[in-house]
């Protein structure tokens, strides 16, 4: 299997310039959504596997990555409405959502109010379940302090990605560049800003924001994988058992010694959980 990297591509997306990646001509498709302040390299261990038997796209979302960043209220309801109008520019009428973090959040959106374009549902680590939240999260929402908080720095950029890890010894030199280089773009810390104030206070998740999720589980219609790591240490297992508990059918998979970012710190394993799913003909 390649480990390079895909082709960047673009497309314009309701006027917003925006970054992709795709593979695969088999299949039905499959979306790949990545967590704030992060972009398609997420899935750089993921994509190839799962493109083996579907076409995959993944995409930086509006405001992360190398897609444009125009002055907005990054709301899960704008960033949700931004997949559904990447899935209209490719002409891609129905897919399933592999959401990790924030993305989960997003894709979590997308399912409750466009079950129609849903075909399955992977929540990885998702935000959205409760409202506990980091406390540098919880910070960067209140004015000046989060403007302080969220400025570039390398070793803060470091700092971060070690807690997202079980293991912060598999945090790279290159992965703390790369992370620090998307920090550093122009609006980026903006569209972070934004993002966090959106769906966030000093108390963790707002609880509309919270409550409007939660409440709507029991619509999605979509067979539902929800996988975390037991030792994730930015959002709570507890949140996972929310969504497993009102989402019909839903299967819950928690990786042991695994951080908030299975995808990466359990590449093997959770492609071949993923893939398992995808493929599973049974609608729960």
């Amino acid at each position: 299997m390649s480990t390079q990297n895909p082709q960047d591509r673009y497309i314009e997306v309701e006027s917003v310039k925006t970054r992709y990646w795709a593979l695969g001509d088999e299949g039905t498709t499959v979306i790949l959504i990545h967590g704030i302040g992060a972009a398609v390299e997420s899935w750089a261990l993921n994509i190839h596997a799962l493109a083996e038997h579907h076409r995959v796209y993944a995409l930086d979302l509006v405001g992360f990555g190398y897609s444009d960043k125009p002055p907005a209220r990054y709301s899960y309801s704008y960033l949700s409405q931004f997949v559904a109008d990447f899935m209209k520019a490719q002409a891609v009428a129905q897919a399933s959502l592999v959401g990790h973090s924030l993305g989960g959040g997003v894709a979590l959106k997308l399912a409750i109010q466009h079950p129609e374009k849903v075909e399955k549902l992977v929540l990885v680590g998702s935000t959205g379940l409760g409202r506990e939240a980091p406390l540098f999260f919880r910070l960067s929402s209140l004015p000046i302090v989060g403007e302080f908080l969220t400025r570039p720095s390398r070793k803060g950029t470091a700092q971060f990605l070690r807690e997202c890890f079980y293991d912060p010894a598999m945090v790279t030199e290159e992965m703390i560049e790369q992370s620090y280089g998307l920090d550093s773009l122009p609006g980026a810390q903006e569209t972070y800003l934004s993002t966090v104030r959106a769906i966030a206070n000093i108390f963790g998740g707002r609880e509309g924001v919270i409550r409007g999720f939660v409440d709507n589980l029991g619509k999605i219609t979509a067979p539902t994988l929800i996988v975390w790591g037991k030792q994730d240490r930015i959002l709570p297992v507890a949140h996972g058992h929310v969504a497993e508990e009102r989402i019909a059918g839903a299967q819950f998979h928690i990786f042991e010694e695994c951080g908030h970012v299975p995808p990466m710190e359990k590449a093997e394993a959770f492609n071949a959980l993923v893939s398992e799913f995808l493929v599973s003909s049974l609608r729960q």
